[in-house]
């Protein structure tokens, strides 16, 4: 993970608030002219006391109760008017961002994501993302309403004497800057270590539930309730110590700003016994101070609460800038199949050295098979031909054209590629085959069915097509998981179908109807199977061997 600093994550996320620059600017200035009704109804009142005592103010007594009245009323609308921005302003760039995300996810998939934490993932999309509502609605622009309603009395009050200007000033520049970059520094990483473990637990929680089977069947649940106990106390300690710097926090900011206005009092009583000012520039500087400080408080408190949400944009900046494995190519001449091969490829995940010196010729309309071991190899052979990764040397070739040389899209459309663990979305039967072209008929999802020799079982069920596969595909078994993946492939009609263990979960009657719709395709299509089987094998034109990544 990317460790940036609380100035770099703002600027990152504050880049996103372009497309909504009125909203913003509209809440600054609903936000300090709210602000300003407010501190001058306590002015008004200091006036108001010194016109009791007979000394001459602005506006006789009964005006500046009226405008108490207005500043009251009009302070409640515009603080509406202001959150009603800040939250429109959070809410639409938290659906803009997790358009983003998702975006980059589908950027970074599969290379990046193969070896993710689902659960981890989860929570950067959801709870993450969800926090930076905190920076959006209640930091951009507290911050500047922060400084221009300070610049504002720092004007008002200096105009009494120039030393009650600076008094002010310093007093709002602690407060509001000071305190909360030392609050910040004091709660070190303890917002990135509970979001990080946060996402950990997410991970963990998804994995033990999806696991409950085995966890029950074994005994392990003492076990497992153990470590996820552990994790969670660890969670606890960690927002325990934010907690505990923000109740110092909060406390640190009560007592300065007891301290301010009696700086503020003490000075303007000196310079009234020295005759630099009059009584109301003792009263109106030290009412004006006291009752202004909220802008600059609330920025105090973001010392503590922002480290939270910036560990959280952190991890979510992670994502959105985190540079993809394999480049999406647009902007080239499509091309059709007309067959496929691989010239001395070598491949490796990282140091380990998965494919060496790979060569193999893929006439169209032709049924490739490969066979080796587990491990050799072979699964990854035919995620090269989908372009998920890049060689390192040599070059796969669609049509006489490098894959890399080819349109993401014209290259996805070319083929269909059917993995060994089938992914079901919690639907219906019909909508998960219909992915594969949503523009399919029922008349051609059924005969895709047919082919797949998972028709009759549909048919069977209470509802049909319509019937839901439950999460994950939970309430089909591993052969109609399977088949329906076939179904998938045999709708999505490409030229060149790659198949990785395609029949691996299928009885010998299954597995039969299976390739006999495999081998009437032949014509029109151009098959790679990847197998264990030797019966699944017998369709095969050309068979190759892989062994520890080199091929024979």
């Amino acid at each position: 993970m990317k460790k940036r600093t609380g100035l770099n994550i703002c600027a990152n996320l504050i880049g996103l608030v372009r497309p909504l620059t009125g909203f913003m600017l509209g809440a600054i200035a609903m936000g300090i002219a709210g602000h300003l009704c407010a501190t001058f109804i306590t002015i008004f009142g200091g006036y108001a006391l010194l016109g009791l005592l007979g000394i001459p103010t602005p506006l006789p007594i009964q005006g500046l109760f009226i405008g108490v009245g207005i500043f009251a009323l009009v302070r409640g609308i515009l603080r509406y008017g202001e959150q009603a921005c800040n939250h429109y302003i959070a809410f639409k760039l938290l659906a803009l961002i997790r358009d983003k995300v998702f975006q980059a996810l589908r950027r970074l998939c599969p290379a990046k994501l193969e070896g993710r934490d689902k659960g981890d993932l989860i929570s950067v999309i959801t709870s993450d993302i969800e926090l930076l509502e905190v920076f959006y609605a209640h930091t951009i622009s507290p911050t500047v309403i922060a400084v221009l309603m300070s610049l504002v009395m720092v004007i008002f009050i200096g105009h009494y004497h120039p030393i009650l200007g600076f008094l002010a000033a310093a007093a709002y520049i602690v407060i509001g800057g000071v305190v909360p970059v030392f609050t910040s520094k004091a709660s070190k990483d303890y917002g990135l270590r509970f979001r990080n473990g946060s996402g950990e637990l997410s991970a963990f929680v998804l994995d033990s539930l999806r696991g409950l089977a085995e966890t029950i069947q074994y005994g392990n649940g003492e076990e497992r309730l153990e470590q996820m106990n552990c994790q969670t106390d660890g969670l606890a300690e960690d927002e325990e110590k934010l907690k505990r710097v923000s109740g110092r926090n909060s406390g640190l900011t009560q007592a300065i700003l007891l301290l301010w206005d009696g700086a503020m009092l003490f000075t303007a009583a000196y310079l009234y016994r020295k005759g630099m000012v009059g009584f109301d520039g003792v009263v109106i500087p030290t009412v004006a101070l006291m009752s202004s400080f909220g802008p600059v408080v609330a920025l105090a408190s973001l010392g503590s609460t922002l480290q939270n949400t910036f560990a959280a944009g952190n991890r979510v900046l992670d994502i959105l800038e985190e540079v993809p494995e394999v480049e999406e190519i647009c902007g080239k001449e499509n091309c059709t199949f007309s067959g496929a091969d691989a010239q001395h490829i070598f491949f490796a995940y990282g140091e380990e050295q998965i494919l060496s010196d790979i060569s193999l010729d893929i006439p169209q309309h032709s049924v490739i098979g490969i066979v080796g071991r587990s491990g050799s190899g072979k699964s990854t052979l035919l995620k090269l031909f989908m372009r998920f990764w890049e060689v390192q040397e040599g070059c796969v070739r669609i049509s006489g054209r490098g894959v890399s040389d080819i349109n993401t899209s014209n290259l996805r459309n070319m083929e269909s590629f059917v993995t060994q663990q089938t992914h079901l979305f919690h639907d219906s039967i019909e909508k998960n085959i219909r992915i594969a072209k949503l523009d399919a008929s029922r008349e051609e999802i059924e005969e895709a069915c047919k082919k797949a020799a998972i028709h009759d079982f549909i048919m069977k069920l209470p509802k049909g097509y319509d019937t839901s596969v439950g999460e994950l595909g939970s309430t089909l078994s591993g052969g109609e998981r399977q088949r329906i993946g076939l179904a998938r492939a045999f709708l999505h009609d490409a030229p060149f179908i790659l198949l990785d263990e395609p029949t691996s979960n299928l009885d010998s009657l299954n597995e039969a109807v299976v390739l006999r719709s495999l081998g009437e395709e032949r014509e029109g299509k151009t098959v790679v199977l990847v197998s264990h089987r030797q019966s699944t094998m017998r369709i095969a034109d050309r068979i190759y061997s892989v062994e520890q990544g080199r091929m024979s």
